[in-house]
């Protein structure tokens, strides 16, 4: 067995295919992430794998973050909700472990972080503060639609009355006008439009982009992953007229339909901090939250990192942000969120 790291176009094939065939792997396993790390937010990545006998038999996503405020950290994989080792051998990821380890002291980070759906590193501290929400699809749309809450059917016919059309985009500009706004509305700083144009461009035709008009207005928008037989919906957000007119209840169901047409049987309606509003929003669609396993190796650090929103320590940087004109907040928010990924 061979520890190598990703660098030729021909690797990255190799690797994208090996993630394509493997059981438990996801789209954040994809080689492309590491163009959009590298090129977009200028972090250092080491996506690296092992190779026995001329062929993948186990990958590692690896990116450095490092932030004089917000900590320096080893993470599979920034900007991804899901990372991790992902193997066919268990020898071969117990050498990407060690190697993991010991990139992360020879770093000096404060920790390694693997963002694992599902526990792999028993003996690791993890965090519990994250869910997600996947559910399977069935080929009739009507029957999906009996699968949702009541409630939550009346929010979409409430959508539909209000003359909402769903349209697809193809370029990223409506979707961040929606999406910023709706970002900073939540007090959090948003990445450039920079970025997510590169991760529209790296997975052309896997990465859609949809949009809710009103009288040819935007009122909210989603960039969506195609990954296998699932769609994840993973950037999205409306600006703040979109609650009353429950333009978000109208666009996911939208998409849902869209995506079953496609072929599609896995609905990932993504992570969320427990007991926060976007929780909520996917419990009422009968979505059922599944714990994800964050974690961690210390290397630095005496306790587990908490970067999030509902740190305490936070809550007055976010009150004073969503206050800040969108305008400002879009220029400035990058330089601090590409640390928060």
């Amino acid at each position: 067995m061979q520890i190598k790291q990703l660098i030729t176009e021909e690797e990255c094939k190799k690797w994208d295919y090996f993630v394509a065939q493997t059981a438990n792997s996801t789209f954040f396993h994809k080689s492309g992430w590491k163009q959009v790390i590298e090129q977009s937010l200028g972090h250092r990545t080491y996506y690296t794998y092992v190779e026995e006998k001329g062929e993948i038999v186990a990958i590692l996503p690896l990116a450095h973050v490092k932030s004089i405020y917000f900590g320096n950290a080893l993470i599979s994989t920034p900007l991804c909700v899901y990372g991790g080792i992902l193997t066919i051998s268990d020898s071969a990821s117990n050498k990407l472990q060690d190697f993991a380890c010991d990139l992360a002291k020879k770093l000096n980070v404060d920790y390694l972080e693997f963002r694992n759906r599902n526990e792999v590193q028993n003996n690791w501290p993890k965090k519990d503060l994250y869910v997600t929400f996947r559910k399977q699809l069935v080929e009739d749309v009507d029957e999906n639609l009996k699968q949702i809450p009541r409630k939550q059917r009346a929010m979409i016919r409430k959508g539909e009355k209000f003359g909402l059309q769903l349209v697809e985009n193809d370029t990223v500009n409506e979707f961040f006008k929606a999406y910023s706004e709706s970002v900073r509305n939540l007090g959090t700083p948003v990445l450039s439009k920079a970025v997510y144009k590169k991760i529209h461009e790296v997975f052309l035709g896997d990465c859609a982009l949809h949009s809710v008009e009103l009288e040819n207005e935007t009122i909210a928008s989603v960039m969506s992953f195609y990954f296998k037989d699932e769609v994840l919906p993973y950037y999205g957000g409306g600006i703040y007229k979109s609650r009353s007119l429950k333009a978000n209840d109208f666009m996911y169901w939208e998409l849902l339909k869209l995506s079953v047409a496609r072929g599609v049987r896995v609905f990932d309606f993504g992570r969320s901090k427990v007991d926060t509003g976007s929780f909520s929003f996917k419990k009422h669609w009968g979505f059922v939250p599944e714990p994800m396993c964050y974690q961690y190796y210390l290397v630095k650090s005496q306790s587990l990192p908490n970067i999030s929103p509902t740190n305490p320590k936070y809550q007055l940087f976010i009150k004073l942000w969503k206050k800040l004109p969108l305008s400002i907040a879009n220029y400035f928010g990058p330089f601090l969120a590409k640390y928060l990924v």
